[in-house]
């Protein structure tokens, strides 16, 4: 996919007006990128709109004028982008209570380190690769950023709508797993293309 230009970006007062529309068309187009692995992790598979979109946000919510300010995020968004042969996900572990985010982030320790995250497609599995630094010793962020590498044989059995597909968790904290919808398929073979 193209990365983002700052040229891409609507001006401030134009993206006001058109705002919730824009909203509209993301959310209907996450609806087939959205998926929940479990009762805590949903994963968003992002594309270059979902990118531009959260760019947009990023700049109105923070009031960002400034040119090499706006270049900057454009940048720091652009790493989220996949690239080819590439799937690009943002992994939120999911806390609803306020109380028990410590021990919720806790059984999530290490989980960007190693095989825990990834696709069976058919016998073949594909592990995310996470990026590194949302995590120390003691303490792991509620968001991560995951890119699962997809061969051209794998790319041919997610496309076998006669396979089935998954999206697996195996971590000692936390174990779970889920069928992939053939409209997330569907979503996730154009992003290969």
């Amino acid at each position: 996919m193209k990365p983002l230009t700052v040229q891409d970006l609507l001006p401030a007062d134009e993206y006001e007006r058109r705002r919730n529309d824009f909203r509209r068309r993301i959310i209907e187009l996450k609806e087939n990128r959205r998926i929940a692995v479990g009762d805590l992790v949903t994963l968003v598979f992002e594309n270059r709109d979902t990118i531009l979109f959260q760019v947009q946000e990023m700049v109105r919510a923070e009031h960002i004028v400034a040119a090499e300010r706006i270049r900057e995020e454009v940048e720091t968004y652009n790493e989220q982008i996949p690239g080819p042969g590439e799937l690009s996900a943002t992994l939120f572990i999911e806390i609803t209570e306020s109380r028990n985010v410590k021990q919720t982030l806790d059984r999530f320790q290490g989980i960007d380190q190693g095989l825990t995250v990834g696709l069976q497609l058919g016998n073949e599995k594909v592990y995310g690769v996470f990026e590194q630094g949302r995590a120390k010793e003691d303490k792991i962020s509620a968001v991560h950023y995951v890119r699962f590498l997809v061969s051209d044989n794998e790319k041919k059995q997610l496309a076998k709508l006669t396979e089935p597909i998954e999206i697996f968790i195996h971590h000692s904290g936390y174990q779970a797993h889920v069928a992939v919808p053939d409209k997330m398929r569907m979503a996730l073979l154009q992003d290969l293309d």
